[in-house]
């Protein structure tokens, strides 16, 4: 067995252990009850809280899903919950934590988007990550997708997802290790608004699983995912002007270099799509590319 191993490393060579980011944004907040940050936005019977209100779950089935939003605006922040997904068949079913304002500016929104991909039996799920900016002048929404396969299983436990967003850059975790860094470079490429926090689950079977191939099947309804340890942090659209945004560093400038070898890491190893990459597209409307 171990000539074996050693032959396979000489032959694919070894993959170098995940590295640690250095800085832990998601232990600088407690964890929130439900009720002091969130309420129920739509599918209230297909939605439970814990007695403790610290943990919520959420289901999708032939009749309905569910989500719910933030009791609050925000300008800026660190928005973080742990999530356990369903594992199986779950194709076509979006599991979804993030920013909009779509509610308050229809047709022109922003969002930021952490989006759990449902996948069919032996392939893993798609985390994917998105930034909307302002819709677009001739109605379409104009995505900036980049797309993960995780170096974990997210149906055998509970993971912190998170968003960083304050006024120059967009940062995504997991585990808060830095998968990608959105950076402002115009006004017109970067959500500048107040925005909600969102959670739900929904029936994406257009185009969720390899382009709309696979749909829900509710035979294995119903379809759950778990939220847990929910954490809000920075300035809410209410906040006094000297509310100070959240760091992405410990030095508050961007990413460290240990950070940034993490998300290097982790972009080289699981990233499967990224739409600056995609020659397909008119990136004439994603001039940050």
């Amino acid at each position: 067995m171990a000539l074996l191993l050693l032959c396979l490393l000489l032959m694919f060579g070894s993959v170098a252990a995940q590295p640690s980011p250095g800085y832990y944004p998601g232990s600088l907040f407690r964890p929130l009850r439900f009720y002091q940050g969130y309420s129920n936005l739509w599918g209230p019977q297909h939605q439970s809280v814990s007695q403790d209100q610290y943990s919520l779950t959420i289901w999708l089935d032939s009749s309905s899903g569910s989500g719910f939003k933030s009791t609050r605006p925000y300008r800026n922040g660190y928005f973080a919950a742990s999530i356990k997904l369903q594992s199986g068949y779950t194709a076509g079913v979006n599991t979804a934590f993030y920013l909009s304002n779509n509610q308050a500016h229809p047709g022109n929104h922003d969002e930021v988007d952490i989006e759990f991909l449902g996948t069919t039996f032996g392939k893993p799920y798609t985390l994917q990550t998105n930034v909307y900016v302002r819709g677009s002048g001739d109605g379409r929404l104009i995505g900036r997708e980049m797309r993960f396969h995780l170096w974990f299983d997210p149906t055998a436990d509970f993971h912190r997802y998170a968003m960083l967003w304050n006024p120059d850059e967009i940062i995504f975790f997991v585990d808060d290790v830095p998968i990608r860094r959105y950076e402002k470079k115009t006004e017109a490429t970067f959500p500048d608004r107040p925005m909600w926090m969102y959670g739900s689950i929904w029936d994406a079977s257009s185009w969720a699983t390899e382009n709309g191939k696979y749909k829900v099947d509710y035979q294995y309804q119903p379809f759950v995912a778990r939220y847990t340890d929910f954490k809000i942090g920075g300035c809410s659209a209410f906040a006094p002007s000297g509310c100070r945004p959240v760091r992405a560093s410990p030095s508050g400038g961007g990413l460290s270099p240990q950070q940034r070898a993490a998300m290097e890491w982790v972009q080289r190893n699981h990233l499967v799509y990224d739409y600056c990459q995609d020659y397909s597209r008119d990136h004439s409307l994603t001039p940050e590319c």
